[in-house]
């Protein structure tokens, strides 16, 4: 698994101790030092099922500046948000946890954690099996 995340952020921080407590392994990715391109987050948006205004934090002073939460929300515009994004990457949501099995989360909440967690370990366990 690969965590995007940003170490001021204290959503991150929970979502990498919820990870070294169930003893998840992933890897790091301080996407604010190694920005995602614009192919990386496509990819993650197709593996979180999302558009991109569904993970732009629209509140931050990046967003407010560029006027971002009056932009249209639909596919003509998609591309533009993706740029933004890539732009100032302190605006897309965060942690992002991109699972080994190709899905994404966005780790915001308990719940979303735990969920993660227990698909990676199920993914494992599967693994283990089949080496068996």
């Amino acid at each position: 698994m690969e965590l995007w995340s940003n170490p001021s952020c204290s959503k991150c921080v929970s979502a990498r101790d919820t990870l070294d407590a169930a003893r998840v392994p992933y890897r790091l990715r301080a996407y604010l030092e190694q920005p995602p391109t614009a192919d990386e987050l496509i990819d993650v948006l197709h593996r979180l099922g999302a558009q991109p205004w569904e993970i732009c934090r629209t509140g931050e002073p990046a967003a407010v500046a560029r006027g971002m939460a009056d932009w249209p929300r639909d596919e003509a515009n998609a591309q533009r948000w993706i740029d933004a994004m890539i732009e100032a990457p302190q605006l897309i949501q965060r942690p992002i946890l991109l699972l080994d099995d190709g899905s994404a989360i966005v780790g915001r909440t308990p719940e979303a954690l735990d969920d993660a967690v227990r698909r990676v370990n199920r993914s494992l366990a599967q693994r283990s099996r089949s080496q068996r």
